[in-house]
């Protein structure tokens, strides 16, 4: 088979292009012909040594995948052969990721994909999808009526939160850097989107929500804890997902005298359990329409190095080169 792979960390351009032997599944895994991956921060964070895990050599990068199964190991139950499936956290851990034509797959993180949508759609939404559902359901319980603030609405796990918050029937606020984006948060169900360029934050939320956001989700690397906490409803809800290496100061007066809680995980640690129930929502609000793909750029997987390169450079530089998700595309 095909793949994207390295043999040691570093750049973009140690990405490889070549042929490595075809995975067999293991008892519970199932064989995917992979149609789209995802680039995610996290890939270019594994393959440049930032996060040091010790990887399989050679090591194929990528967390997510949409395609159809192609064989099936003992012990598999919910999968067939011919099912149309995505998957997520692969490429973690010890275990191969997804930039190649054909992967094996825990069938605990492998589900079924609905028929009216797009592979590259169910890629684009894996993982950042389930981010926003863990972070929103499991961690924020946010509840319909309920008013969030979500710091970057146009990107990859802000696009998931949006829709998704509006689909709760929650009162979405988020922030956007062109009018462009915001036009496009707006069509994701924002009421009210703040170009932070040139407006305050502070200023055009609490004239949204004088009364303050129940939940306010944070994207951006270094948080600003002392606007947060001001925004914050009594009990509010912070939720954070970003910002590995941060060390922001922490306003704890204000923070427990407002009986608020801060919400910070990861996705790759979720429970299968936790998981599936994530997956199930994400299927079928893809099939209904609730839920759609933000994709900003696609490349083939003779491309991935300037993908990854794509990819590092928004996430570190400039992250107005991307309103969206990439997705490189194989067995075309």
């Amino acid at each position: 088979m095909k793949a994207a792979f390295i043999t040691e960390t570093g750049p973009a351009d140690t990405l490889q292009i070549g042929e490595l032997p075809d995975p067999t599944p293991g008892p519970g895994q199932v064989v995917i012909r992979v149609y789209a991956s995802a680039i995610n921060p996290i890939d270019t964070y594994i393959r440049n040594g930032t996060i040091a895990m010790e990887l399989p050599q050679p090591f194929v990068p990528g967390c997510d995948a949409a395609g159809v199964v192609e064989s099936v190991g003992p012990g598999v139950k919910r999968l067939s052969i011919g099912d149309r499936v995505w998957c997520t956290n692969q490429g973690l851990l010890g275990r191969q990721g997804t930039l190649s034509e054909l992967i094996a797959v825990d069938e605990h993180w492998t589900f079924k994909l609905p028929e009216p949508v797009p592979y590259e759609d169910a890629a684009a939404c894996a993982l950042v999808g389930v981010t926003a559902h863990l972070g929103l359901f499991r961690e924020a319980q946010l509840e319909p009526g309920e008013t969030i603030l979500i710091i970057g609405g146009s990107g990859g796990v802000g696009s998931m939160v949006v829709q998704m918050a509006a689909a709760t029937g929650a009162r979405v606020i988020t922030t956007a850097g062109s009018e462009a984006k915001a036009q496009v948060c707006r069509d994701l169900g924002a009421e009210e989107v703040i170009l932070y360029k040139d407006e305050s934050i502070a200023d055009r939320t609490k004239a949204f929500a004088p009364d303050g956001v129940n939940v306010l989700w944070e994207t951006r690397r270094e948080p600003d804890f002392d606007m947060a906490i001001d925004l914050m409803a009594g009990r509010g809800r912070m939720v954070l997902m970003a910002g590995r290496d941060a060390k922001p100061a922490f306003p704890v007066g204000p923070f427990y005298v407002k009986e608020s809680s801060l919400h910070g995980f990861v996705m790759f640690k979720a429970t299968p359990m936790e998981m599936k129930n994530a997956a199930e929502d994400i299927s079928q609000w893809l099939a209904s329409g609730k839920l759609s793909a933000n994709i900003s750029a696609r490349f083939s997987l003779d491309e991935a190095a300037q993908a990854h390169a794509l990819q590092e450079s928004a996430t570190l530089e400039d992250s107005s080169q991307l309103a969206g998700k990439i997705i490189v595309k194989l067995n075309t």
